[in-house]
């Protein structure tokens, strides 16, 4: 059993060593297997590793390099880089000069700044000071005139009881020695007999004289009442009893009446002497009011109607203010009624005539007297002059007799009288910050303003009294009202008004800015006669009916008496009356000017629509409020049948009713491809006429509004209405609340999730775009027009764009949008080609002209975009009506115009490239003097930059394709780059071998790049002394010192030159010496002063005319003007002549106004 249980177990042991074993080797097979594939993997990887190894040493190589050439860069710049600290540090100097500078300007005006608080603090104290006395003195004067009156009441209770027992006793002597009938009694007039003195004399009571002109009346008012008189002093407490009797007992009474009289304390004696010694014209009656109050009537006729009449002559004080002064006429009226002279003297003085003079009156007035009314007496404080004055020199200290002329709120100062049509030997800029000092002789003044000192003597005293007393007129009325700053904005109504002030009337131009109302002495003038702060003032119309003014003219204009009336009054001031002819001028002006005071709320002013607008402004735009939608500012399919504004005539009210109807079509009719035309032509017809009549642009608005508002959505009318109104607000803005009335609707309407609400976002930023740049000239472009009817423009930011050109045949396009002016355009060009701003390049924007010649205009910084797009538009349509619609549009080209030998410093790549071109075509054209050789080198540079490296083939095929490809870029390059006068007569031999020619210099500029080729071409062509200078063709009209049939007129930034026709100078002027130039009749002329000899101090005017072509004469002269503002920014503007008499090839393309400094424009 035990030897079983070992076989047994020797059979277990033997069968488990083979498979051990069996088990070992495979797993040394495994092991055998994953030993290859990680040697495979090894092997792999040493491999990567060498190659990147082989590459970083490449790397390596290859940065050794760069670091060797950039140190050879880097020696190579180190002599630029001191050069260029040190003009850096010059230039950190100068900035750090100019900001301390501007700092001292700054502290110097803040000084200045607190000077004048003091003063108008100072001032404030003296005028409450004087006020506080007025106030005294008239309470003083009323009680001594209660107790006057007291007594006067008491002297006519005795008068009468004197009357009663002297008519009994006349009864019983007549009863009792006259048994004779007597005649009727009937009342006598109110002329009063001689009165009979005991000392013998006779007193005769003065004549009251009427005025018969307004003239008379106002001076009468200005001395009756404008200053103190000393002569009334004597008869302010007189008493003339005058009792009304029979004529028979006239000379009984008379006796009788002189002894009661003088037992009362009343006398006579001396009256008649204190009469004859006053001056007659204090005794005439007061000027007739333009507007008499209707009180005054029955005041003068209760006088007129009672017996008893006592003559009490009183000066009233010119330091009482109106309510007061009121105030006294009114006791003067009721303790002495005065009999009616005459129909003509049944007036009373007019509440405000009093203080015309006043020393106390607001200073806004002395403003508005400083330009002072044409009728007065004393004649009016002018703010223009003119005469001789010595000047002494800046630089040679001696006096010097000059003509000066002040107007306009400047000094201009010439030789002679003369002279004034030429360039003026210098001006003097008056503003609120010049003083006047008198100088130490009786005869020498300083004027001093903040640049310079005036020393100047005048021919007499009192022609020094008459330029100072201008002069400061001037200043004043600078310092008192910054006018030039708040009438540059757009006026809500103006028009032709006569104002009535103190009683004195004058036909002025008017105009209301924001919250100011101007007045001026005509259209044209820049500087108001004053102005009335409608802040909270108090504007009423004038109720007539009960007036009995006669007819009268005022002015130019005749007003009769059925005219209307407004009256504004200030806060703290006086009224100022407002005569206006027409009903509908009045409504305006009122519904304005009530808006203007922030009064509309409390008097109902302008219609429905304007009230409802007025109302939303109350409770702030609240967008729950019920007025949004109310029928009247909803949307409504019956038509309107008056407009929705008030407007100043009917003709306008008709023109209102008519845009409706042009409105209605565009929006009723769908925007198709064929109809595209026909809504430009409703949409341009219609906004003309409202750039035409400023005074619909808010009915434009409101219709529009009216149109949009609670309207069917999801409506093709609706859209198309509110792309009307896309339209509108790049045009122009609607004035004072209808301005906020737009911003809350497009608020209201503004959703990016709707088509509409895109409209209205797109508005919004149309409207600030508007607000920042100013409103437009002209009507909208067709192209302006189809963009807005095609696109929402609110997917864009400039829904616009045109390419601009370039001399070397490329474009770059640019977008803009309706407000973008050609600085702003050209901002945006600068940036995306890399050039400097158009100041320091002298490059400048150019279109063509519609005409289709071969002439350019220069557009003006801040022209806009559309205007200039739209003024083409039109011109075109002008030039050919019916041809070329929408098919040609305005080419805009970017090229140099003026060149300055400062621009070289800091030129881009860019800018010498297009510099290059344009001094290229000058060659081709034949305005550069090249010779053939120099102009094949400049070919073959020019060449090189727009082809580069000529490629000729060894060998040519059979077929002579390459070289006829090569031969085509050469003939290309011939045509673009070579003067055209050296190839026009050449044959086909002399054109080959020129083409040979020009191929051995291309080739030999192989591997030269574009930019080398341009920094070459540009240095050969600065080697010209006039390089930059535009050339014209010109013929000199004899007699001329020019001996030449044919010249060229070149200018730049050095004056005038002229040259002969092979380019070579014969003479030249510069800016300096030239007084005056520009276009004389079909000529251009020029005049110049040069100095005959060295030594000698006089000077030869001469004076050149030459031939050219009317479009180049403005050219040539704008151009020049160009120069000379470049260089004299400070001298003042001269007078140019109107284009139209020889811009007549350009006339129907809208001239730039350019304003030509220096020497005059002809």
């Amino acid at each position: 059993m035990q030897r079983a249980r070992e076989l047994k177990r020797r059979e277990t042991a033997s069968v488990d060593w083979q498979k051990r074993c069996i088990a070992l080797e495979m797993q040394l097979l495994r092991f055998r297997l994953q030993a290859g594939k990680i040697r495979e993997l090894l092997a792999e990887k040493m491999q990567e590793l060498e190659q990147r190894v082989t590459e970083a040493d490449q790397r390596a190589e290859s940065a050794e390099k760069q670091i060797h050439v950039m140190e050879e860069k880097l020696k190579s710049a180190n002599i630029q880089t001191s050069e260029s600290e040190s003009s850096l540090y010059r230039k950190y100097q100068d900035l750090t000069n100019q900001v301390q500078e501007k700092d001292a300007v700054i502290k110097r005006l803040e000084m200045q700044l607190e000077k004048q608080i003091l003063v108008r603090a100072q001032e404030a104290k003296i005028i409450e000071e004087k006020a506080a006395k007025i106030k005294d003195w008239v309470t003083f004067k009323l009680r001594e005139m209660e107790q006057e009156n007291q007594q006067l009441k008491m002297a006519n209770l005795k008068q009468t009881e004197q009357i009663i027992l002297l008519q009994d006793k006349l009864q019983c002597e007549c009863s009792r020695f006259c048994r004779v009938p007597h005649p009727p009694t009937t009342p006598s007039p109110i002329l009063p007999s001689p009165v009979v003195h005991q000392s013998g004399t006779s007193m005769t009571l003065p004549k009251v004289r009427t005025p018969l002109t307004p003239r008379d009346s106002i001076q009468l008012v200005k001395k009756h009442y404008s200053q103190p008189q000393p002569s009334l002093d004597r008869l302010h407490h007189l008493n003339v009893n005058i009792d009304i009797m029979t004529p028979s007992s006239t000379s009984s009474t008379l006796k009788s009446t002189e002894e009661e009289s003088s037992r009362d304390g009343v006398s006579f004696v001396g009256l008649a002497e204190e009469l004859e010694r006053l001056d007659p014209e204090i005794l005439k009656p007061p000027t007739p009011p333009l507007h008499q109050p209707s009180v005054f009537n029955h005041l003068l006729l209760a006088g007129s109607q009672s017996r008893h009449v006592s003559f009490i002559f009183c000066a009233f004080l010119p330091s009482t203010t109106s309510s007061e002064s009121f105030l006294l006429y009114f006791l003067f009226t009721q303790v002495c009624p005065c009999p009616p002279i005459s129909s003509e003297s049944d007036y009373a003085i007019p509440p405000d005539a009093y203080s015309l003079d006043s020393d106390y009156s607001e200073p806004e007035h002395k403003v508005q007297r400083t330009s002072s009314y044409s009728c007065e007496s004393t004649g009016p404080e002018m703010l223009e002059k003119s005469g001789y004055l010595l000047k002494m020199g800046s630089q040679v200290k001696a006096w010097k007799r000059r003509w000066f002329i002040l107007r306009n709120g400047e000094i201009l100062y010439y030789k002679s009288p003369s002279d004034v049509i030429r360039k003026p030997q210098g001006q003097i800029e008056l503003n609120s910050s010049c003083r006047i000092m008198r100088g130490e002789g009786a005869q020498t003044f300083q004027l001093i303003t903040e640049k310079k000192t005036f020393y100047l003597t005048a021919d007499s005293p009192n022609i020094l009294e008459e330029w100072i007393r201008v002069l400061q007129n001037i200043l004043k009325v600078q310092a008192s009202s910054p006018v030039t700053v708040e009438t540059t904005a757009k006026p809500t109504v103006r028009g032709w008004l006569t104002k009535v002030k103190h009683g004195h009337s004058k036909l002025v131009w008017c105009s209301l800015v924001g919250k100011v109302f101007y007045y001026y002495r005509n259209q044209e003038d820049k500087l108001p006669l004053g102005q009335l702060q409608m802040r909270e003032a108090s504007v009423q119309e004038v109720d007539r009916s009960c007036d009995s003014d006669e007819d009268y003219e005022a002015g130019s204009r005749g007003f009769l008496s059925s005219h209307c009336t407004l009256v504004v009054q200030p806060r703290d001031q006086s009224p100022t009356y407002l005569l206006i002819g027409t009903k509908q001028e009045k409504d305006t002006w009122l519904y304005h000017l009530t808006v203007a005071a922030g009064s509309s709320a409390t008097f109902k002013v302008g219609t429905d629509y304007e009230q409802l607008i007025g109302k939303l402004l109350d409770a702030e735009g609240d967008p729950e409020s019920a007025l949004w939608r109310s029928e009247a500012l909803s949307f409504s399919k019956e038509g309107l049948r008056s407009p929705l504004t008030t407007l100043p005539s009917e003709a306008l009210q008709t023109e209102a009713l008519k845009l409706f109807k042009s409105c209605q079509l565009f929006i009723n009719v769908l925007v198709e491809s064929p109809s595209v035309d026909y809504h430009t032509s409703l949409a341009q017809n219609a906004l003309q006429v409202c750039l035409t009549h400023p005074e619909l642009q808010n009915e434009m608005y409101c219709q529009l509004i009216k149109q949009t508002n609670h309207r069917t959505p999801h409506n093709y009318s609706l859209t198309q209405c509110w792309q009307l109104l896309s339209l509108c607000v790049a045009l122009f803005l609607p004035q004072q609340h209808f301005l906020w009335y737009l911003r809350q609707y497009l608020q209201r309407n503004a959703d990016p999730r709707s088509e509409v609400g895109k409209y209205a976002v797109y508005c919004q930023r149309s409207v600030e775009r508007t607000l920042q740049n100013g409103e437009r000239e002209a009507k909208p472009s067709r192209m302006e027009i189809v963009s807005i009817l095609l696109r929402n423009p609110y997917h864009h930011s400039l829904p616009f764009s045109i390419p601009v050109h370039f001399m070397n045949n490329t474009y770059q396009v640019v977008g803009f949008d309706g407000s973008t002016t050609v600085e702003e355009f050209l901002n945006t060009l600068n940036q995306r080609i890399g050039m400097r701003k158009p100041q320091l390049s002298g490059f400048a924007l150019f279109t063509d002209d519609p005409s289709g010649k071969d002439l350019e205009h220069c557009l003006q910084p801040s022209a806009k975009i559309c205007d200039v797009i739209s003024k083409w538009e039109q011109a075109l349509k002008e030039l050919h009506p019916g041809k070329n619609e929408g098919t040609r549009i305005v080419r805009l080209t970017y090229k140099s115009r003026l060149c300055f030998r400062s621009q070289v410093k800091g030129e881009t790549e860019r800018e010498r490239l297009l510099l290059a071109y344009q001094v290229n075509d000058e060659v081709q054209q034949g305005h550069f003097p090249v010779n053939k050789e120099l102009a094949l080198e400049v070919a073959a540079l020019m060449a090189q930059v727009e082809h580069g490296d000529l490629e000729r083939p060894a060998v040519s095929s059979p077929t002579g394709s390459p070289q006829s490809k090569s031969q085509l870029i050469l003939l290309q390059a011939l045509e673009r780059f070579y003067p055209k006068r050296y190839k026009q007569d050449c044959s086909s031999e002399q054109l080959r071998d020129l083409t040979e020619r020009l191929a051995t210099k291309w080739s030999m500029l192989r591997g030269c790049s574009a930019s080398e080729c341009v920094r070459i071409y540009l240095t050969v062509a600065r080697k010209w002394p006039l390089f930059g200078a535009k050339l014209f063709s010109a013929k000199p009209v004899p007699p001329s010192p020019v001996e030449q049939s044919q010249v060229w007129l070149a200018v730049n930034e050095d004056g005038l030159c002229v040259l002969d026709y092979t380019m070579h100078t014969l003479v030249t002027y510069c800016y300096q010496s030239v007084i005056t130039f520009g276009g004389c009749r079909d000529d251009f002329m020029v005049v110049t002063s040069q100095q005959r000899e060295p030594g000698v101090g006089k000077k030869s005017v001469e004076k050149l005319v030459f031939a050219m072509a009317k479009p180049k004469i403005l050219e040539l002269t704008l151009l020049m003007a160009s120069y000379i503002n470049h260089w004299n920014p400070s001298l003042p503007s001269a007078s140019q002549q109107p284009l139209g008499h020889w811009d007549v090839d350009s006339r129907h393309f809208p001239a730039m106004n350019y304003t030509t400094k220096g020497p005059t424009l002809l």
